[in-house]
Formats: structure tokens, sequence, C-alpha cells
């Protein structure tokens, strides 16, 4: 692995390792420093946000204390909210796309993998060793996880194909990208849909981040489009996507693989207090409430926690392993149902119980772009 890599992995977690190191003794002042939280001491909303973060801390230190546990929970920015306001300030996807076949170059992709395809795969594949991945990012409280994924991904196969990694604009996706059928919410910080993102890029362009920088962190406001593709020549450019076919397990591996990163659709509810180790908190009998957009950059085996699936988060790098989480990757396709299609942002007039498969539906929706290129 790339020493740089090493570097940045061993640095951001031992910063989470600081405060996560001994939790019983860990106050509500300290997380307040911690983590840059603006309360004022003694108001109604410090004791609020006090007496959430201690019954938060509380279930975490419980929880670590299983010892048949194959991950561990910690405190991060999330810890004090309440499940709602997580929900709604750290999400920001919805599953159901049926009227995206009214966009341009939807190229649903059936991978036809063989049995000798898959045992030719390598053990491990982790695209960031290739040093293609950009540095993980932070959406804030902005609900524009499906505009990081893109653009992540984007950044991705720019550097695939002309070994430039640049880092492209986020903001730009989020204050520009039409969502005229409200297919993963009503678009922006209200939530979107990778697809409508990679076929905006295919009409227009993606500038660079110095030139249109984020700025919805914390106002969790879109903001007005200032992107002019008549006047700005943009950095990248790209000829569509591929979607391949939900729940396709063989494909997903064999894609992510040969071809490159994925953005991926998870449920990401039980996500918020993820430390370390291989995830396993969603079950299948429950509902499976698709909600998030990621990137999907390899997979491997850990010796002790069993096979995973390596994904890149866009909560920053105080959230898991630098950024990272790691889902369990079960040797036998298991799948359940999202029952709640419209639950927060759905394409609109749909609500229809979907099967999905993988940890926390992570093989249900898998897309790319193609042919990327830097022009500018």
């Amino acid at each position: 692995m790339n020493k740089l890599i090493i570097l940045a992995i061993v640095l951001g977690l031992t910063v989470s390792q600081t405060y996560n190191s001994n939790l019983k003794q860990y106050t509500f002042d300290q997380y307040i420093q911690d983590f840059n939280k603006g309360y004022q001491y003694g108001s109604s909303e410090y004791f609020m946000r006090k007496a959430i973060f201690e019954q938060k801390l509380a279930e975490i230190i419980a929880f670590n204390e299983q010892t048949n546990q194959s991950y561990k929970k910690g405190v991060n920015r999330f810890t004090d909210l309440t499940d709602s306001e997580f929900k709604q300030n750290s999400l920001g996807y919805s599953k159901n796309m049926s009227n995206v076949r009214a966009f341009r170059n939807l190229s649903v992709k059936n991978l036809e993998v063989t049995e000798q395809q898959l045992k030719e795969l390598p053990v491990n594949v982790d695209w960031r060793q290739k040093g293609v991945v950009t540095p993980v990012k932070d959406q804030g409280h902005c609900g524009s996880c499906w505009a990081f994924a893109s653009t992540a991904t984007i950044e991705s196969y720019a550097a695939i194909n002309s070994g430039q990694l640049k880092t492209l604009s986020t903001q730009q996706l989020v204050s520009c990208v039409p969502n005229p059928y409200q297919c993963g919410g009503t678009g922006g910080c209200n939530g979107a849909i990778s697809e409508l993102a990679f076929n905006y890029v295919q009409l227009y362009g993606l500038t660079s981040e110095f030139k249109y920088p984020y700025q919805s962190y914390v106002s969790g406001v879109t903001g007005n489009c200032t992107f002019d593709s008549t006047q700005q020549t943009p950095e990248v450019a790209l000829d569509g996507y591929v979607k391949l076919q939900a729940n396709d397990y063989d494909a997903l591996l064999y894609a992510l693989a040969n071809i490159g990163p994925l953005a991926v659709a998870v449920d990401a509810s039980q996500w918020r207090n993820y430390q370390s180790g291989v995830f396993n908190g969603c079950s299948y009998t429950d509902n499976i409430d698709v909600n998030h957009v990621v990137v999907l950059v390899g997979y491997g085996t850990d010796p002790e926690l069993g096979d995973y699936w390596l994904i890149r988060n866009s909560w920053g790098t105080k959230f898991g392993e630098n950024g990272y989480i790691r889902l369990a990757r079960e040797s036998k396709v298991t799948c359940g149902t999202d029952y709640t299609p419209l639950d927060g942002q759905a394409c609109a007039g749909q609500n229809v119980p979907t099967k999905v498969c993988g940890q926390c539906g992570v093989a249900y929706d898998a897309a790319y772009p193609t042919n990327v290129r830097v022009i500018g």
C-alpha cells in the first residue's frame, strides 16, 4: 500500500481513538471541544444536546462491552443529534428510480460473469492503493451524499483514464443538477441520485473544487447555480453511465475489480455510531430503508472479522475508519425488503416495496460513469 495512504489511515485512526479510547470518562464538554460544537454553556440547547449525547454514549458503551460483535461504535459529530436530525442532515437518497428512464443514456448492464472469471478475481481490491481516490470529504448539514458519491466516482475514473487525480466540484452538482421527477428527493440538499449527476456532467461537464467550492456544509442550502458552460471550461467530461443489474453480487465484484469504483446506494440508518471493524448491523428481517449514496472502492477479507466491502463515505475523516466503513460481505447472497420507498425522498408517485440484497442493500443500486476524460 502507498506509504502516504498508510500514514493518512494511521493518523485518522489515531484521532478517532483519542476520543474513543476511554468513553466511560468522556464528557459532553470534552465532546463539544473535540467536535467544535458551538453550544452556549447553560443554555436550553446545551442541556438538550447533553441529554441526547449521554443517552447515545451509554448505548455505545453497552454495545462495545459485548464480546461477540464484529465492529465497534464510537462518538462522532452525530452523537448529540436525534435520529430524525441525523436522517435529515446526513443522508439524501431514495431508492425508487423508475422515472429515471426518462433521462438519456440509461444503460442497465447485465454482466454475465462466469465461474472462471470469479475464480480469477483478486482476493483483495482497494482502489486507494492505485492513487485514484481523492481524500474523504464531508457533506455537512446538506443531504448531498448523491453529489459527493458522484463527484468522487468521476474523480477516480478521470484518474484511471488520464493519470491525473483532480478534485472536482461537488457544489456544482448540488446547485446545478435538475431533478424534475423528484428522484431521490427534490434535488440539491434535499436529495437526488448519482444517475442524475452523471447525466448532467455528460451535458455540461464538471469544474474543479477550486473554481466552485463547496458552500452548503453549514447552511444546508442548495444555492443557485453559478456555472455557465458557455462561459466556463469544465475540468472533465464524460459520455454517460452504466447501471449494473440490481442485486447482482457477481457483477458487483467483477465491475469493482476490473472497471473501477462504483456509486452505490445503501441503508445508512444504523451507521451513525460506527467506529471500526466489519459492520453487520443491518438486519435482513427489518425494513432496509435505502437512503444514502456512497462509493464502493474495494473488497477484502479481515483475518479475524471475515469478508467485507470497503466503502468511502461523505461524513468526514472523523467518521469510522478515517472516513471509511467496512460492510460485511456474505458468501451467499442475502436479501431483504425496502418497505418504505417514499420515506424521506423518492420519485414522485412511486411506493412499491423493493427487493434489496447485500448488507445494508449494497448490491441493489450500483452505477459508474463512462469515458471520463480530463479536458481542462
